[in-house]
């Protein structure tokens, strides 16, 4: 089983566990893509040392940026600038 998030004009919508089999009969019947996600992945580094895939594990509301590959939380308020190599958004003082 793998995560997988559902991603309608950019922006994730759903983020569910299934089999890569649903996921490519399923993709057929409903709008948005679905991209595989890693729940252990977080600023581009996999907590287990494995390979970490997309730099963020996919939240509702998270961007899909295809040109980064990488999933982005929404901006915070105030003067945050988005860290290129973790995908991660950090303040600037």
């Amino acid at each position: 089983m793998a995560h997988y998030a559902k991603v309608t004009n950019g922006i994730v919508t759903r983020v569910i566990v299934a089999e890569q089999d649903f996921i490519d009969s399923y993709i057929d019947n409903i709008a948005g893509q679905w991209v595989q996600t890693s729940y252990n992945t977080y600023g581009g580094v996999h907590a287990n040392g494995g390979t970490p895939l997309r730099k963020n594990y996919a939240g509702v509301g998270m961007t899909y940026d295809a040109g980064r590959d990488a999933f982005i939380a929404p901006k915070p308020d105030g003067n945050y600038v988005l860290n290129e190599d973790t995908c991660l958004w950090e303040l600037v003082e």
